[in-house]
């Protein structure tokens, strides 16, 4: 059970990402896309 006063990940996330420096969000976005185009799409997926 969490706490009444919890603010949901999504607004908390929302608020941070507001108030964070383009710089930051730039490095963010840029790690993403490249562990987006580094995987592999021929390795199997386990996940079921």
């Amino acid at each position: 059970m969490t706490a009444p006063d919890s603010l949901p990940l999504h607004v908390l996330t929302g608020e941070n990402l507001a108030s964070a420096s383009p710089d930051l969000l730039r490095t963010m976005i840029k790690a993403f896309a490249e562990s987006l185009m580094s995987a592999d799409p021929n390795t199997p997926d386990y996940r079921f």
